[in-house]
Parts: C-alpha cells; structure tokens; sequence
C-alpha cells in the first residue's frame, strides 16, 4: 500500500514539470478461473485435473508534455488463496513494478526511451509483451528512436545485473534465455495497405568455466536476424516472416536454425478466414554437435501455435522443432461478442526417432469474446489436444491417448480512473 501512495504522488507532482502536460490512471484487474487437463504436456495416467484462479491487479501512470513522457506500471500477480488471511506481509512478493521509464523528444523525429519496459515488434513473434500471462514481459534497456515520413527505427541496448557489485561483471540469473546483454535493431516502413520490417538482435548470455561451481568465464552470443511483412493481393492480406538464428546455442554448441511463416487472410461478409503455415526448424534425435532448433526468443508465444501452450512457452527448446499448418476463423455474434475457432495441426521439423511418423498432433481452440461494457470485457476458451503416438515420445512417454484439454474464464477490467490536461 505504500508502493502505491508513494507512486500517486509522484504522479500528481508531475504536474509541475512543464506545460501542456496530460496526466492519466488507469487500472488493469483481470480475474481468471482455469481448468487444466493436460494443459502444456499430455496428461498423465492416474492424474488429476488443476483447477486455480489467477488475477492481475495493475495501475497505470503515464504522464506527457511536448518534449517528455514518464509511464509506470506497478502491478500484484496472485493465485486466489496463495496468501493466508489477516497476513501482514504477502509472502508470495507478488508486487512488482512491471514497467517504469522516460522518454525523451530531442525533436520531432528522434527519441530515447530509458528504463523499465515492454518491447513489442510485428506480430510479436520474436519479441512481444506477453499480455497473456499476469506477470507481462520487460526489458530493462535503453531505446534510440527515429520516426520520420512512416519510417521507424529503434536500436535498443541492454546490459544486465543481479545486483549491485564491488567485483566482477557475472550473471548468474539464468531463466529461460535470460540475457546479460543485448544489442537490437529494427527497422519498419509502412505504407498505405502494406508494411515490412527488419530485425538484428545480438544476445550475449554468461558462460560458465566450471558449471557445478558456477565459474565465470566471459560470454556466448546468439544472434536473431530476420523480416516481417504485410502486403494485400486482391481481396487476400498476405503476412509473412522469415529468420535466422546464428551464433551459439549454449557455451560450446554452435547453432544455424530458422523460422519461415506465411499466411493468408480473406474477409467474408464479416467472418475473417485465415490459413496459415509455419515451420521452425529442428535438431534429429540423432543428430551430431551442430544445433539446428530454432526459438523465438521474447515473443508472444502463447499467440502461437496453439492455446495450449505445447511448444515454446517455457518448452520445446533444442527439440526437434516443429510445422504447423493451422486454420483459423473468426465471426462476430451480434455487436458485442465474437467467436474464434482455430485448428493447428502439428508435426516435428526434424526427425523425432527412427521409425516414428513425424505427425505430432491436431489442436483446436476455441475462444469466445462479449464486450459487457465499455471497460469491461469476457473472454472464454475450450481446447483439446488429439496426440499422436510422436507426441508421447516427444513429451517423454505420456500416454497420448489420455483426454487432453483445457478450459478457462477471464474477466478484464480496465477502466481510465483519471486524466487531467493542463494546458499551456
């Protein structure tokens, strides 16, 4: 509660910065119930389903002039029952400051935006906030950008520590692909009904001299270069993207792996029809020392082949990558809701064993949207996972004949609580 006193009124004594300023609150609560039955890994024998409900409490500050913009987010992350009553402390340090930094106008066409934020590229692929998950993603990094006649280009630095230190440079936070530094570019030109982008990340990761103790031993770097582009033909909007991973997959294993996508979406009457194909490349099961497993590193995966958050969402790395081919359809029911079903079906990129078929699995989802008011809406979804044999051998031996599937409610919740503009 103090995080937050303190945090209004620091916004409130924005207002004294400059001229022209415009202050604004907004909140972010959004509750949601989940059935899991097989939800990210078949579901094994003799199991029970997982039944929890999650919510995000955010509060939003962005304040703007002419020449400078400050935005923060402060946010609690929580699984209903996850802190005992009457506790005076949260146990669970769920509170947490989700985004916080500055931007900074040199003139109208270049910026830089410093400190805490989310970083979010095309179809967010390859880098994306993740609004998904309650907790989000950030970068905490260092932004130069250029905007002029429809044309963007931001080169982003970061460089990361745990803690601050008398001696030495290591890093020894090592989640999923957690970085120690990072060098990016990305460059966008739009045009009127089309658009195409470029991408050049460099990520530098800590190398370890000795693993068991943790030895430090300089770094090893993998680089992500590729394209993203929209472009109408006729009455079809085509989308695409391709990359390239070089560079190193861990300290000692070199990688050369890629990532093709191409869709096609046609409107018709008001139903959106989609169909799509992509494929990330692999490693054989067999294969010798060169890695050939592509990851999309900071993307919004779980936007991504399939719901059910099978592959690269916290899984499926250094794996036999995979194809996915996927139809989706989307209809509005009425003038607040819609109703979205997509079907995927999955097969491995590389060779998954000798002898087994490549297929992995078909998912659909389905997701259903009802917009009650105007700071408040319902999303729903069911998905269900007919595994293969494959998909049994890929997720370690589960029996891929279990009943997989996975239902969900959420509640978002997101209401602007405050905006002033003094004028100048």
């Amino acid at each position: 509660m103090k995080s937050i006193l303190l945090t209004l009124l620091l916004a409130f004594s924005l207002l004294h910065l400059g001229k022209a300023q415009t202050l604004s609150l907004d909140a972010d609560i959004r509750p949601r119930f989940e059935y899991r039955h097989g939800f990210g890994n078949l579901f094994p024998d003799e199991g029970k389903a997982a039944a929890f409900v999650t919510q995000r409490s955010r509060l939003n500050i962005s304040y703007g002039d002419p020449k400078l913009k400050i935005y923060m987010s402060i946010q609690d992350v929580s699984t209903w029952g996850d802190t005992r009553q009457l506790a005076i402390n949260d146990g669970n340090q769920s509170f947490s400051l989700f985004q916080a930094w500055i931007n900074y106008s040199f003139n109208q066409s270049w910026a830089l935006k410093v400190g805490r934020q989310a970083i979010s590229y095309d179809d967010q692929r390859i880098l994306g906030e993740v609004d998904w998950t309650m907790q989000g993603r950030f970068h905490d990094a260092a932004m130069l950008k250029f905007s002029k006649d429809k044309v963007n280009l931001d080169l982003t630095f970061a460089f990361n520590q745990e803690n601050q230190k008398n001696i030495g440079s290591d890093y020894t936070i090592n989640g999923f692909f957690s970085y120690k530094v990072m060098q990016l570019a990305h460059f966008k030109k739009v045009w009127e009904k089309g658009s195409i982008s470029f991408l050049f990340m460099n990520n530098g990761f800590q190398k370890y001299a000795d693993d068991a103790n943790l030895q430090p031993d300089g770094l090893y770097y993998r680089q992500t270069t590729g394209t993203y582009f929209t472009f109408p033909l006729s009455a079809i909007q085509l989308t695409g993207s391709a990359y390239l991973q070089t560079g190193k997959a861990n300290a000692t294993t070199d990688l050369s792996a890629y990532q093709l996508m191409l869709e096609a979406k046609y409107k018709l009457g008001k139903t959106a029809l989609i169909l799509g194909f992509e494929s990330l490349s692999g490693t054989d099961a067999t294969a010798g020392e060169k890695n050939n497993s592509f990851f999309p590193l900071y993307g919004t995966n779980h936007k991504f082949n399939g719901l059910m958050d099978y592959f690269y969402v916290g899984n499926h790395a250094n794996s036999v990558g995979l194809n996915d081919l996927y139809f989706k359809a989307q209809t509005p029911l009425g003038k607040q809701s819609s109703l979205g079903a997509n079907l995927h079906y999955f097969s491995s990129q590389a060779t998954l064993a000798d002898g087994i078929e490549s297929y992995l699995g078909t998912e659909l989802d389905l997701v259903l949207s009802k917009t009650i008011s105007k700071n408040i809406k319902m999303n729903m979804g069911y998905s269900q996972m007919f595994a293969s044999d494959g998909m049994g051998i890929l997720k370690g031996g589960t029996n891929p004949k279990n009943t997989n599937n996975w239902g969900w409610v959420m509640l978002v919740v997101n209401p602007n609580l405050l905006k002033f503009t003094k004028e100048e």
